[in-house]
């Protein structure tokens, strides 16, 4: 039984495949990126999975919106340090910096957006477990990660592109006038439905 497991572990990692020359290294050095992605965390805190979409413009300026079935459930923004999440529906907002810490609390993923950016581009962070990327014409179709705290990444990557057409102001923090501040746990339960 262990040899057919273990040919059964070689051959899900025989998939993988390797970037061919040159496209990691161009991927690695895009300075911005959009793409929809299908997204599974297993961490010690949540574990869940959805539909997620993504862009980011180098140094830190990062947007994660998670569709609902009458609109967005999240815009989570970081840029300049800090962390915007609006949660419409729930007409709440969380702020906070946007660290390991800020990100985990949210969404599960404790890693900086920098980070993040390097993982969706198929670049390992210096911090990450292990890393597996299943490479495309042009940026990684599936993504695999062990994150340092163990936390299980999975994401499979449906379109993206070098985010040459994000609007600049997708970066800015969501409208959340009159909206209630909420904190990471209260905004993590509104998120993943769990009162």
């Amino acid at each position: 039984m262990a040899v057919v497991l273990a040919l059964a572990g070689a051959a899900c990692a025989g998939s993988f495949r390797p970037a061919a020359p040159g496209v990691a290294e161009r991927a690695a050095a895009s300075a911005s990126y959009s793409g929809s992605l299908r997204v599974s965390v297993n961490g010690p805190e949540l574990r869940g999975r959805s539909r997620a979409l993504l862009a980011f413009r180098r140094p830190d300026a990062l947007r994660i919106e998670i569709p609902g079935p009458s609109g967005a459930r999240l815009i989570a923004v970081a840029r300049g340090g800090r962390l915007t999440a609006v949660l419409p529906s729930d007409r709440a907002f969380l702020e906070r910096d946007a660290t390991p810490a800020g990100l985990d609390a949210l969404i599960g993923v404790a890693l900086t957006p920098a980070e993040l950016m390097d993982v969706l581009v198929g670049a390992r962070p210096a911090g990450v477990r292990d890393y597996r990327a299943d490479w495309g014409e042009t940026f990684p179709r599936r993504i695999e990660a062990v994150l340092g705290d163990g936390t299980r990444l999975r994401a499979t990557v449906e379109d993206a592109d070098s985010g040459a057409g994000v609007d600049p102001a997708a970066f800015d923090p969501p409208a959340h006038d009159g909206f209630r501040e909420v904190d990471a746990d209260e905004a993590r339960r509104l998120l993943t439905g769990r009162r």
